[in-house]
This record gives structure tokens, sequence and C-alpha cells, in this order.
């Protein structure tokens, strides 16, 4: 199915930065690709976005396991019949994916997307995948209820 194949892809990609970022950086090195506004900054998050919940690995093992169960599901059932909500929810399963493998086999996530401008958090591809297709969720969901004369 095509949907696991866009699943598989953003896996590979998140998996394979990650990689780079930690066999060719040493943590808290930070370069700079357009200064002071985008750098590459190697860190770890034990913690969700913007580091709340820190050390709680088990917690989001679990969290996870049922998003992606219920990814997997809906997938199934919605399939081709409704393609935009069908591909947000593979870039979702993707990067869910992503930084679960990371916080089962080390209990940390490796991020390394730095937007310094606005002191934003540092990210990942995994976090890019989820954030981009839960706003086309939510497109969809404007998008289908304006349809129907909600």
């Amino acid at each position: 199915m095509l949907y696991f194949l866009i699943a598989a892809v953003i896996i590979g990609l998140d998996q394979w930065t990650k990689h780079l970022v930690v066999n060719h950086m040493e943590r808290g090195e930070s370069i700079p690709l357009i200064a002071d506004v985008f750098h590459l900054t190697s860190h770890r998050n034990m913690g969700a976005a913007f580091g709340i919940l820190q050390n709680q690995r088990w917690l989001f093992i679990v969290i996870t396991v049922a998003v992606v169960v219920g990814i997997v599901y809906s997938l199934i059932r919605l399939g081709k019949k409704q393609p935009r909500a069908s591909f947000a929810l593979s870039l979702v399963l993707g990067g869910a994916i992503g930084n679960f493998i990371d916080r089962a086999t080390t209990g940390q996530v490796v991020d390394f997307l730095d937007f310094t401008l606005i002191n934003f958090p540092i990210f990942n591809v995994a976090d890019m995948a989820i954030t981009i297709g839960v706003g086309i969720l939510l497109l969809d969901v404007f998008l289908e209820g304006r349809k129907s004369g909600r």
C-alpha cells in the first residue's frame, strides 16, 4: 500500500539523518547553515516538544504504540477512499515510528534542525512529518466540513 511506503520513506530519512548527526557531530555542536537563522545543532531530547515530560520514556512508548495501531487501522480502513487524510496519516505514522525507534533503543530522541532566529525548539525529520501530517489532517477536516455545509 502506497501510504505504508510513504511512512517507510519518512522512517528511513529520519533514521539516516539522525545517524549522520550522531556519527559526525559532537553533542551540543552547532553548525550554522545560515548564520543566526538556521543551524544544525546536535541535541538529545528525553521528553516531548518544548522539553515537556522529560524522562517519561515508557509513557511515550505506550502512547506511540497505541497511536501507531490506531493509524494503521485507519489507513487500512480509509486507504484510497480519503487520499488526503491517508497521506497525512502516513506522515504521522512515519514520524511517530521514527521517534519511537530512538526512544525504544536509547531513551532519547536525536534532534538537530535548529531555527536560531526565533529560538524555536530543535527538531528532526520525524517531528516535521508529524507536524505536516497533523496540519494536513486539520486542513482536511476544514475542507470536508465546508463541503458538507457544516
